[in-house]
């Protein structure tokens, strides 16, 4: 059996507390994982003034994959680790694509009434590069009544091109339907640069059915009609938004998974949870740590271990169903601890394996 190596950084608050229960899951699966934890987080940029070493790209490079748990921590303000780790990252080794399923899992329920899992299955993908997360702009006449800012959005033609044409495959692989998040009636640039691109690309693959949605009216398509949705493609910060509220309307962000993925394989990709790291609760044993084991799904699919990924996701969607292990938030009083190991043991059983001993 393949021998990987992960590199881990669990973060701050629930981060640290999911990640153990993903890599316990993971090793009931695909057993002889060499995992290496990295103590980067923002409490260690309160200790150092760094979220990570001048060279942590450098020391994760020869890594096959990153799961990350999640940052944050109050006196660290969001900018700061999002630029200090994650934006730094994902750019370092070209994980241009964030990749966000969304579904209502079994044995949960969603925001929305009446909704089934036949009508909340919808895959995000999101430019995760360049777009309106830009380092380019400044504040000018600091202090004067005239101050103002400048943020400067980067769309390119390769980095338009190459999520776009993602998001095709994708949609050509699931079933055939796309649409496209713009906002081309008020960004009088940016979006119809956008929209060209996709109706070029869109020639490419006449089996996919497109559409083209005003992000504002999208928002509203995921909350009225989610069943007429199956990929999502958006910029950088609209699919930032879009996949949050896809996530809260399909059972809350402690289930949605995600992925910034490298699909050329030239460097590492980097699997997180979507959630925060809700410090006002770690420690305590009361965190979900489904997304975090879905990340880790992802994560295997990724290296190829399809029938490990498989054999993950079918224990979660199992041990949900049978309701008898849940969380607070899912409106049980089992622990975090519980329910990782519920999953771990149900995904070796699938496997084929004798579970992993507890981390």
């Amino acid at each position: 059996m393949s021998q990987y190596r992960i590199a881990t950084i669990p973060g701050d608050g629930i981060g640290v507390d999911v990640t153990v229960e993903a890599v316990r899951v993971l090793d009931a699966v695909l057993p002889g994982i060499e995992w290496t934890e990295f103590d980067w987080s923002c409490e260690g940029y309160l200790r150092t003034g760094a979220m990570m070493p001048a060279d942590g790209p450098e020391q994760l490079a020869g890594f096959d994959s990153i799961l990350l748990g999640a940052v944050g921590f109050p006196g660290v303000p969001d900018h700061v680790s999002l630029w200090g780790l994650l934006i730094p990252l994902r750019r370092a080794f070209s994980q241009y694509v964030n990749l966000r399923p969304v579904r209502l899992l079994p044995g949960t329920t969603s925001a929305l009434r009446d909704r089934t899992a036949e009508d909340l299955d919808i895959l995000i993908v999101r430019e995760n590069s360049e777009g309106e997360y830009s380092e380019i702009g400044g504040t000018h006449n600091p202090g004067r009544p005239d101050e103002f800012v400048l943020q400067e959005s980067v769309f390119t033609r390769v980095g338009c091109e190459r999520i776009i044409r993602f998001a095709f495959e994708r949609a050509a692989e699931r079933g055939g339907r796309l649409c496209s998040a713009t906002k081309s009636n008020g960004l009088i640039h940016s979006m119809p640069y956008w929209d060209s691109v996709f109706e070029r690309i869109a020639t490419e693959y006449p089996q996919v059915q497109t559409r083209q949605m005003h992000v504002d009216a999208l928002a509203a398509e995921i909350v009225l009609h989610p069943d007429r949705l199956d990929v999502i493609v958006g910029s950088n910060l609209f699919g930032d938004i879009l996949s949050d509220l896809a996530a809260a309307v399909t059972g809350g962000l402690g289930l949605a998974p995600s992925g910034n993925v490298n699909p050329e394989r030239t460097g590492p990709s980097m699997f997180e949870a979507v959630h925060g790291s809700a410090p006002d609760i770690a420690g305590q044993g009361i965190a979900n740590p489904v997304a975090q084991i879905l990340a880790g799904a992802m994560l295997l699919e990724q290296l190829g271990e399809t029938a490990a990924a498989a054999a993950v996701d079918r224990a979660v969607s199992e041990v949900l169903a049978e309701g008898k292990i849940r969380t607070p938030d899912l409106g049980g009083k089992s622990t975090t601890t519980d329910l990782g190991t519920a999953i771990a043991h149900r995904a070796a059983e699938l496997a084929n394996l004798t579970p992993a001993e507890t981390h």
